[in-house]
Parts: C-alpha cells; structure tokens; sequence
C-alpha cells in the first residue's frame, strides 16, 4: 500500500488533530502494511482481488526454475515454425506442403504409417522432386500461401478446434511436420528461440529433448548425429544465446512402440556416453495406450546397456494414460528418476506411499493432459494431491508449440483451478532445479540464483512493484481457457 504526503494539508497549526490521525493510522493501517510485507499474505491478497489480468501478469514476471519436460520440436510455436522454415532457405532448404489432393494413388496405401490423405503434410524439394507429376500438383511452395492457405497451415500443427484431441495430436501434427524436423539447422534454431522465449518468462534452465538422429540436408543425404550435435553447441555457443543465462541441457528420446525399440538403447546410450557435456539423459515417449511401447518391455535391454555405461540418467513419459496400470512403478524399475507425466499414479496408493519425501519426481503437464483428455477437466487432474502429499512434482510445458501455450500459463492454471499458495509456487521452481540431471555444483548453482532472484522479487512487489510490471501477451490457450487479454 503506497501513501502520498502531498494528497494531506500541512496541520502543523493543528497539533490536537496531527496527533488524533497518527493514532488513527497506527490502528488501522498497521496491519494492512505488515500483511503486505510477507509475500504469502501479499500474494493471497492478489488472488482474493479476483483480478486474473494482475494475477498473470505477476506469474509472468516472477523469476522460475526449470522446465524439466519439453520436446524441442513440439515446443515450436507454428508461426515460429513458418519463419524458420523460409529461412532455410538461406542453408539451401526449400519446403513444399500439400494444399490439395488429386488421388495421385492407388487405392490401399498405408493411411497409418505414410499417410496420403492428409492436408499440409510438409516435406523438403528434394524429396518433392521424386514425386509424380500428378503428385507435386498437390503440394504449393510454403513461401507462396495465400493468406486463407498460411492460416489453415499454421491452425494445422496446433490443436486449436474442440474436435482435435489425443488422436489428432498423436496421429496428425507430427506426419505433417515431417521433412521440417529432419532439418538440422532448423532444430539448432528451434532450441535457440525456445531458450530465449524462456528466459523472457523468468526460467533460468531447460532440459528438451533434441534429437540427432535422422537428419538430412538440403539434398536429402543423412546428417551423421555428431554432426548435429557439433551444429548445436556452435549455436549455444553464440552471444545471443550466452547473454540469456539460460543453462540447457538435453535428452535424447526413443518413439516406445516402434519395432525394435529396445535394440535402439545401444547407439542411444554410445552417443551420449561420448557427449555428456550436453546430453543428460533418456527417455522412452509416444503414445502409452499403444500396448507395443509398455515399459517392461525394456528391462532387459536397459539391463544390457547398464552392464557397460554408468550414470545415464533417465527420465521417462508414464502413466498418461486413462486407466490404471502398472507403467509407473515399471517406468521406475527400468531406473526412471523423474516420471513425465504421471497422471495414472493416483490409482497406486501403494506406490503414492513409497514417493511421499522422494527422490523421485512427477513432471506435471496441466495444459497436455487437459487437451490430450487424459482428464476432461482440471477438477480431475491428481497434481494437488501429489504436491500435498509431498510427492515432489515440478510444472512443465511438454508441446507447448501444439497447445499454444507457455510456462506462466501453466502456473496460472495451477494458481487458479488448485489455489496454490506462494511457498508451493516457490516449491515448484525449486523442484525443478533440485532435479534437474546436472552435477551438485551447478545445481547448488542454479538455486542460489532462483533464490536470490525471487527473494528480490518479492522486495519489490511488497513494495508496490506492480505498477511497474508489464502486460504480457497471452497466447490462445490461456485466451480461450480464462478470457485473459480478449479472445481470439
């Protein structure tokens, strides 16, 4: 609360009433300034006021820890995807995308695996020129949209209609993308907007998954992994990156239900034995209700690699799945630290009583599993129960490019749906730093710096720093969700 001398007359020729409103003001005053000087009663002030604009606006302001479950290519908002993609131009890659279908084939393709009968597919002019004629007619240089055809584009890789869900997500967004996340000059550049995106939101470490598999250049030839990751740490290396503070650090992530998914551990584990500097860790991902990826279907081969590497951390997707099974506690003896997801663990008590104090931790996605309808709506979402049972959990983003969605409005959805306290906001950072896969030194690192960065924001919001924070754009999620900043 902020008091202005000059809005009072001078009363020093009324000394009888000076003196009446001094003890007034010590009444009354006194303990709305105390309240307003320790940041919990400050911040429940806040969410008393019902003002979600201010609310957000100091989510969006206050310094965070990590996020600790981001895919690199699903972390790509479609816009952002759309000018980097025409930059490429620059490295020789020119893309296509498909605007209309001609039936150039056979009836009985493989809808499932190479699908044909999908709009705005993208794939590189290499590629395009091995097409029929009839085929590259269905495919218009992504420079040359019109407007009505860039929109429809960009809504394409993101789920932005009531109709798009899980089956969407899983089963279109990635076919489309496709050719764009085999450029490796694109995903450095992904990586780097993504770094300082989140730096503008306060984080101070990233730990993505950046694949090095499976590139190709301009004319189709592979990319060999260590010359992604070369690529890579040329780019961290740069001023515009450096000056962002942000630490990052990657995993690698094998697709769980691919055929030979287990023979995949040995290459996986090499590369990043050899490239610790950047590379952390593992993780298992796709689809769980796709039986073919079920955890225990590694163990051996986990049990094979471990004979010859060590200290190859591991944090794997389980539990986002609807019904109860036993991938969690699974997850957890293939050696998971850290489990993505988690939503499935609230139907093993057994297993809840073991995590209570840690070590382990449960990476929560609020926004993925409402849009992914893992639960229908955040009432149903098990997260406060973890966090106030003391099982150590973190927010993070996971594809926030698909849900058009940033880190701020997933603390918003917690703060507003769960009425998370300013010590469990705090706790949240500090989760995702005490777990993140990085030496005790930096750890201990990265939170004296959140502490010391948090202790001055709360000095400066007790202090009225609210008139000086800005307005932060919102994105479509948070617009269509709680009506903040207009809705598109």
């Amino acid at each position: 609360m902020v008091y202005y001398a000059h809005f009072f007359p001078d009363l020093s020729e009324y000394p009888d009433l000076k003196s009446w409103l001094i003890i007034v003001c010590l009444v009354s005053c006194s303990p709305v300034l105390l309240a307003s000087d320790e940041p919990g009663l400050w911040f429940e002030d806040l969410k008393g006021s019902a003002d979600r604009q201010a609310l957000y606006q100091v989510l969006h302001a206050m310094p965070k820890g990590g996020d600790l479950h981001s895919h690199s290519s699903g972390a790509v908002f479609s816009e952002w995807w759309y000018e980097m993609a025409l930059e490429q131009a620059a490295n020789g890659y020119v893309y296509y995308t498909k605007t209309r279908i001609m039936n150039c084939r056979d009836y009985g393709g493989d809808e499932f695996g190479q699908p044909y009968l999908l709009y705005f597919s993208n794939i590189q002019a290499s590629r395009w020129a091995t097409l029929s004629e009839c085929e590259q007619g269905e495919y218009k240089r992504l420079s040359v949209l019109t407007n009505v055809e860039k929109s429809a584009w960009l809504n394409s890789i993101r789920l932005d209609k009531p109709h798009e869900g899980r089956d969407e997500f899983f089963q279109a967004h990635w076919q489309r993308l496709g050719d764009l996340t085999a450029n490796p000059y694109l995903a450095v550049e992904a990586v780097v907007r993504n770094i300082k995106a989140f730096s503008a939101e306060g984080l101070i470490y990233m730990e993505p998954d950046f694949n090095v598999f499976g590139a190709i250049s301009a004319d189709g030839t592979p990319v060999p992994p260590d010359e992604v990751a070369e690529l890579l740490r040329a780019r961290l290396r740069q001023k515009d990156v450096t000056n962002t503070g942000m630490v990052t650090r990657f995993q690698l992530a094998i697709l769980r239900f691919l055929p030979g998914a287990p023979e995949l551990l040995k290459p996986i584990y090499t590369f990043l034995d050899s490239n610790r500097d950047l590379w952390v860790s593992l993780d298992l991902v796709g689809r769980e209700d796709n039986d073919k990826g079920y955890p225990a279907k590694f163990l051996e081969a986990f049990r094979e690699v471990r004979r010859t590497h060590h200290g190859i951390r591991l944090s794997i997707h389980g539990g986002e799945v609807d019904e109860p099974n036993r991938h969690v506690r699974d997850t957890l003896i293939l050696g998971a630290e850290r489990i993505g997801h988690g939503v499935n663990l609230i139907s093993d008590p057994d297993l809840m009583l073991l995590m209570r104090g840690g070590p382990y931790l449960v990476e929560v996605n609020l926004v993925s599993n409402l849009l992914l309808e893992y639960v229908t709506d955040f009432s149903q979402h098990p997260f406060p129960e973890y966090l106030r049972l003391g099982i150590p959990v973190a927010l993070s983003t996971d594809d926030r490019g698909m849900w058009d969605s940033t880190m701020t409005d997933e603390f918003f959805v917690a703060v507003m749906e769960f009425n998370l306290s300013w010590e469990e906001i705090k706790q949240l950072s500090r989760n995702s730093l005490k777990h993140a896969f990085v030496s005790d030194e930096l750890k201990g690192e990265l939170l004296a710096r959140y502490n010391k960065r948090i202790a001055a924001f709360e000095r400066s919001m007790v202090r009225g720093g609210m008139a000086r924070l800005n307005s932060p754009d919102c994105r479509r999620f948070i617009r269509n969700h709680y009506d903040l900043c207009g809705q598109n």
